[in-house]
């Protein structure tokens, strides 16, 4: 270890309240990712500051979804300048967090229907920083294949809540050898390959998360999102909306 410093960083979660923030807390974590699904990125730095504080760093990311909503596949970005649509493909979203320097992360790889395959991270290996070894919301041989996928690679774990819910903040976190205390320590620590310890609880605690998560999965990919793509309108992250000016018309899927 470092000069005996080590930062614990829950690197991805889909809530952020109050009570978020306390039990982010009383965890032990010094940091946690902050991307919530269809919110630009303006907003998620407004709500990310205005939650960050000495005790806690909230880091701001986008998890873009690429391809269609029956293809997609989820990339997580860390360090953008500039807004990256969902529903766009998912070579113009790699080239996008390319051009930008962004922290690329490569979240649940091979879950369900919504991640990176092997062969996507074989051909972006060089843009990706990252494999998510360990999930709340993964059965035990999703994490076995996903460390798996990361040591085929030679690539370096990292591991999130990825929670939905705030119960599960904190399950899951990794913790780093080094200071992180501002946006690029932590896109500094993924990028280079700093030590880093995986930790997670695996007991009951565990299966409880595992059975919350999945039901909501369940529901957010039904009802909920159905309702959001096909009757509510346009997405704020929908590549023709008006704040990206166009930029991505040509390489939206929708």
């Amino acid at each position: 270890m470092s000069d005996g410093v080590e930062s614990r960083v829950d690197c991805h979660v889909k809530v952020l309240t109050d009570a978020v923030v306390e039990r982010a807390i009383r965890a032990g974590l010094d940091a946690l990712v902050y991307a919530p699904h269809f919110t630009r990125l303006p907003e998620i730095r407004r709500r990310a500051a205005a939650y960050s504080s000495d005790e806690l760093l909230v880091v701001p990311a986008r998890e873009v979804f690429t391809g269609t909503w029956r293809t997609r596949k989820h990339v997580l970005a860390i360090g953008l300048e500039e807004p990256v649509p969902d529903f766009i493909s998912l070579s113009a979203a790699m080239a996008e967090f390319d051009r930008q320097g962004a922290t690329v992360l490569a979240p649940h790889p091979e879950f369900a229907t919504v991640s990176l395959e092997e062969g996507d991270l074989r051909r972006y290996r060089g843009t990706i920083d990252a494999i998510e070894i360990f999930n709340p919301k993964h059965l035990p041989w999703h994490n076995d294949r996903a460390r798996e996928l990361a040591d085929a690679l030679e690539l370096p774990p990292f591991t999130s809540s990825y929670a939905h819910l705030p119960s599960s903040v904190g399950v899951a976190h990794a913790a780093f050898d080094c200071s992180i205390e501002t946006e690029t320590d932590l896109q500094r620590a993924l990028e280079d390959d700093l030590g880093r310890r995986i930790v997670y609880d695996n007991g009951l605690g565990r299966l409880r998360t595992t059975a919350s998560e999945l039901a909501h999965l369940c529901y957010e990919n039904t009802w909920e999102k159905v309702d959001r793509l096909f009757l509510s309108g346009t997405e704020p992250t929908h590549p023709h909306h008006i704040a990206y000016d166009g930029r991505f018309d040509d390489v939206a899927v929708y």
